[in-house]
């Protein structure tokens, strides 16, 4: 079986992610393990631990390869250079570039940024997140809920992140006839008590 260590290898090396954007990985990955963070493979992506907690992880996209750090909206952001990936995202921020040159130019920042991120571990700071109360329920939901009382106690007894997860998927869709496909499509899995992701 591959180790951490050859995971990322591999995935610096061989994904077609990973052709895009090797140099710059490898320069992300010398830095972040320079902190002394633990290095491991999550969600098929390199993901740099503190005493067993998340820190940061290094992905990559069309446009830019990013250090997501799993905390970022607790660190201070001096620099101002933080990116929330989009607006439902509570906990992570991204620290984004388009090439070497500006990880090379920025490493002293990102070193102090990944300081800041251990120190937050260390703290056992945690992110306050929103109550799923707070969600929106899509109006087709609650039609839904109207014709199926059993699939609506069924939702209802879902964990708060997966509840979450369901109001989220089905809020993003701008029209009501993509909302109502996504809600009946996910019907099955909530009666077995699993997240839309999950299989």
């Amino acid at each position: 079986m591959a180790t951490n260590e050859q995971k990322v290898d591999a995935f610096i090396n061989k994904t077609d992610e990973g052709k895009q954007w090797q140099d710059e990985y490898k320069k992300l990955r010398t830095i972040v393990l320079e902190t002394g963070l633990t290095e491991d493979f999550k969600w098929m992506h390199p993901c740099y631990t503190h005493n067993g907690n998340n820190v940061v992880i290094i992905h990559g996209f069309k446009d830019y390869c990013a250090l997501l750090f799993t905390k970022g909206v607790l660190l201070k952001d001096e620099a101002n250079i933080l990116i929330q990936q989009t607006e439902n995202v509570q906990a992570g921020r991204q620290l984004r570039f388009k090439n070497l040159d500006e990880i090379i130019e920025m490493q002293h920042i990102i070193k102090s940024y990944l300081e800041e991120a251990i120190e937050v571990e260390e703290a056992g700071l945690e992110v306050e997140y929103k109550d799923t109360s707070e969600y929106d329920y899509p109006d087709e939901l609650i039609s839904i809920f109207e014709d199926k009382p059993d699939f609506a106690e069924a939702f209802e007894a879902l964990t708060p992140g997966r509840k979450r997860g369901y109001l989220l998927h089905f809020s993003s869709a701008k029209q009501s006839a993509t909302r109502v496909r996504r809600i009946e499509k996910s019907i099955p899995q909530i009666f077995e008590g699993k997240g839309f992701n999950e299989r």
